[in-house]
């Protein structure tokens, strides 16, 4: 990082905290105002800041990343988030709405009883507080280790600052915010895309990138063959990946929060449907980006490792000089391959280089155990550090940074307004006014952010990260989801069934995970259903006696 570059870092953060931060300082003091920004966004507010929600730094740095590894497959994971905003437009919007809820739980308690609108708090709570750990760990680990930046005061100053603007300005300081920093990652991102082509060789553009890459195995967008063990293909995209998305769109209080601040129910659903149908293109294009860093580093040479701590520990490792040379001419005949068209050796070619890849893994771990072999996270950040123009790396650090900080201030605003809203007023200090609240919001806010900057100092060598924050929320979220599912559509089912029911399968999720039954994203679908085939199996043992308090018509 040049002079240039740390001026560009700081004042593109700068600029854009300050103006989320005065904004945010238009609000009123109010429990209303600190949680929900006075309700008066519109849907383009909300388009913008449910998508940064969803995009942290973990998708911009390691989905390239994937995509370099493991092709474009990853994309279906979202193929199921179209028809999750129908549903939740038609079903979820309207009784949020209309109710006038501060969060998800808060209906719960009006459909069954107290005791489930906690324990659906708490199975929210802990995931996210723990996947927040990760938000704040990711960016702080890859560029720790790529800038030399020190590891715990990265996470720090990281978390210091969300929180900060947070506490400051809630709710609209966050969207406000967010809104910006969605606009520099996009331009980031296209300009990122745009430079590598103009790097590659002349007769090499994005058509032709797709098809060498396409020899190699990596433009692998659909998979139809049914497999609960595949984590990727069109069924756990769409069947999977719809009650995930749905769960996560509907229930997390990190992404309600950022809806139930519009202005209106039509100006929420406007804003959903158009998530639904840009998130798909958006990651297709993330996808993309790391196909275009594959396809350079077809025509210049990769380090075997692209972890900066990793390579320099692989250069002390005896025999990774015949591993590197081994690496080189297969490089030097892989080039020639694909000048030449010549597909079929490139796939044997390719083949050789995992073969080669793979070894150099194994002497690596033989040598030093403990060193990190994975570097799914690092392809994409060595690549803008090495390649990019000085003054552009401090935009792209400022870019991960800021898409780090739009989900970790939406998951801090989720955490404090259910803590505030569903436990603090609801059970410790109900009945007081709304100074008292909105000072006691503020106080949550920065013991969340001290606890998840704990976490995030503890969140390292986890592989792809994410791969880690959706396997994490597939735990709890199925669950969740088919407690809302029972409130809506099994309308004879009382509090104590859905809690005992969610209590079983949530312990089944868990443990279908363990013994490795099926493929994360189908976890979602285990644990929707499970709750609520329980629940409606005990209201019919139950016989008619029993009844639900509310349900909704």
């Amino acid at each position: 990082m040049q002079a240039l570059d740390w001026i560009v870092l700081l004042a593109t953060i700068g600029g854009i905290v300050a103006y989320g931060s005065w904004k945010g300082k238009q609000t009123k003091h109010s429990l209303q105002g600190f949680l929900l920004a006075d309700r008066e966004l519109p849907w383009y507010h909300i388009l913008l800041s449910v998508m940064a929600t969803q995009a942290s730094a973990i998708t911009f740095l390691s989905v390239p990343g994937q995509a370099y590894h493991d092709g474009m497959r990853f994309v279906q994971f979202y193929l199921g988030l179209p028809i999750a905003m129908i549903i939740l437009s038609v079903t979820f919007i309207p009784h949020y709405f209309s109710l006038k809820v501060y969060t998800a739980y808060e209906f719960l308690e009006n459909r069954f009883d107290a005791k489930t609108r906690v324990l659906t708090s708490l199975l929210f709570l802990i995931p996210r507080a723990l996947s927040t750990g990760v938000t704040i760990a990711a960016p702080s680990i890859i560029l720790s280790t790529l800038l030399g930046w020190d590891l715990t005061w990265t996470n720090a100053v990281t978390a210091a600052i969300v929180t900060a603007y947070c506490m400051l300005g809630g709710s609209k300081a966050i969207s406000y915010t967010q809104m910006l920093q969605m606009a520099v990652v996009l331009v980031g991102m296209v300009f990122v895309g745009g430079y590598i082509v103009a790097q590659l060789p002349d007769e090499i553009g994005v058509k032709e990138s797709l098809q060498i890459a396409g020899k190699m195995g990596k433009v692998n967008l659909i998979d139809w063959k049914f497999d609960l063990n595949n984590r990727y293909n069109i069924w756990s995209g769409i069947i999977g990946g719809f009650f995930l998305q749905l769960s996560y769109f509907g229930t997390d209080q990190s992404q309600v929060g950022r809806y139930l601040s519009g202005i209106s129910a039509g100006e929420i659903k406007k804003g959903l449907l158009m998530n639904g149908f840009l998130k798909i293109p958006m990651q297709f294009f993330i996808l993309l980006v790391g196909i275009l860093v594959f396809t350079y580093y077809q025509f210049n040479a990769p380090p075997t490792f692209f972890n900066k701590n990793t390579e320099a520990v692989w250069a002390t490792v005896p025999g990774h000089q015949a591993i590197d040379q081994e690496k080189g001419a297969i490089f030097e005949a892989k080039k020639s391959a694909i000048l030449q068209k010549d597909y079929s050796r490139l796939n044997d070619l390719n083949k050789q280089a995992a073969a080669t890849q793979e070894k150099a893994v194994a002497l690596l771990k033989a040598a030093k155990p403990k060193t990190e072999a994975q570097d799914t996270n690092y392809i994409f950040l060595h690549y803008i550090i090495n390649q990019l123009p000085i003054g552009i790396v401090g935009f792209l650090i400022a870019m991960i940074l800021l898409s780090s900080m739009g989900s970790m201030a939406s998951a801090f605003g989720s955490l404090t307004s259910t803590s505030m809203v569903d436990i603090y007023e609801r059970f410790i200090a109900p009945d007081r006014g709304n100074q008292h609240y909105w000072w006691i919001s503020k106080i949550i806010t920065l013991g969340w952010g001290m606890l998840c900057l704990v976490v995030a100092t503890f969140a390292v060598n986890m592989g792809s990260l994410i791969e880690v924050v959706n396997i994490l929320g597939s735990w709890f979220y199925g669950t969740i989801l088919g407690i809302f599912l029972c409130a809506f559509y099994l309308p004879k089912t009382t509090g104590t069934q859905v809690f005992i029911a969610a209590l079983i399968a949530e312990a089944f999720v868990i443990y279908a995970w363990k013994v490795e039954w099926m493929a994360f994203l189908w976890l979602n679908v285990l644990g929707c259903l499970l709750v609520m085939a329980i629940a409606l199996v005990l209201s019919l043992i139950s016989g008619p006696k029993q009844t639900s308090k509310t349900s909704p018509e």
